[in-house]
């Protein structure tokens, strides 16, 4: 490592996009009037939530040569985290955009403009800056940079860098991206090999390791060499194995606004645990919270909570 080497505590590997949010909710797009524009994608939301509890983060992605890309590089400077490594794309690929429909308590319908592809899956090996890959403290990424030529060689040149610190695999699932659940399965099972936490759902489980019941999920991602594995599992909590220990942890309730950013705010706040050397619990109460916060928020990457916000909440079990 270089004397000037960039060494982020969390890298982000990732979609990034614009996510647009209907301002009235319980209405079909066709119905709705306004919209509010926001930085997302799971590894850009990941990135800004880490970036809120301090931490250097940084993101690796792409964005298309248009006034949403600019948008999205402003936004990632202005929410803290390093944007170095987003490129702009240099074919005629635009920013992908996403929007929603909102139907509390847990109706998100999610629409992707990411057609013919989205800039993101356009990185390639050459692209990537394998000091500060190798050296981050965490490594974030997300199953669906594998689903597509050349990210998934540029994941697979950024995997094999990794020696030391945290690789967290976040399976997120999106069949959108897939031709089918098979070709997925082979895709996260060879960057599991790489990984050292797998987080996902039941059914992202389900595609992963075939195993949709929490406690064979999180053992089969175990044996698969994972040192940590959490599953959650929506209303009845979260549960997280290594092979020493298992701990599960009920939800944190609140009115649900909006349940998409609820994930990426929970990703954040396990990257922020880990590094700061948390017990299990703590981690996951605290990440708990943090995706909880967000939920009852309209957007994402703009509602995720800082430290002070969510201890008050754990120690009091009420939000400010």
């Amino acid at each position: 490592m270089t004397e000037n080497t960039f060494v982020p505590d969390v890298l982000s590997f990732g979609r990034l996009g614009v996510d647009i949010y209907p301002l009235q909710s319980g209405r079909g797009l066709e119905d709705v009037e306004t919209f509010g524009k926001f930085l997302g994608g799971s590894a850009a939301n990941v990135a800004v939530a880490a970036a809120r509890y301090g931490r250097r983060s940084a993101l690796v992605s792409r964005v298309g040569d248009d006034p949403f890309g600019r948008y999205l590089l402003r936004e990632l400077e202005r929410l803290g985290v390093d944007n170095r490594y987003v490129r702009v794309d240099d074919t005629t690929l635009k920013t992908p955009v996403t929007f929603c429909e909102i139907f509390p308590p847990d109706d998100f319908p999610l629409y992707f403009y990411r057609e013919p592809k989205a800039p993101d899956l356009n990185i390639a090996p050459a692209e990537l800056d394998l000091d500060a890959v190798r050296n981050a403290r965490i490594l974030w990424f997300t199953a669906t940079g594998l689903s597509q030529e050349p990210s998934r060689a540029a994941h697979h040149a950024a995997l094999q860098a990794r020696e030391s610190g945290y690789t967290v695999f976040d399976l997120d699932y999106r069949p959108m991206f897939w031709a089918e659940p098979a070709e997925a399965a082979v895709q996260v099972g060879r960057a599991l090999a790489y990984s050292t936490v797998a987080v996902g759902n039941r059914e992202e489980c389900g595609v992963a390791v075939g195993e949709t019941d929490p406690y064979r999920a999180a053992d089969a991602l175990l044996e698969r060499g994972v040192e940590l594995a959490i599953v959650k599992q929506g209303p009845k909590g979260v549960l997280a194995k290594t092979k020493d220990e298992s701990v599960e942890v009920p939800p944190y309730w609140v009115d649900v606004v909006n349940g998409l950013g609820a994930g990426d705010a929970f990703g954040g706040a396990l990257c922020h645990g880990l590094l700061a050397g948390w017990g299990l619990e703590r981690i996951l109460r605290f990440a708990n919270i943090a995706g909880a916060v967000v939920a009852s928020r309209l957007e994402c990457s703009t509602a995720m909570p800082t430290e002070a916000e969510v201890s008050a909440i754990l120690e009091t079990g009420a939000s400010r």
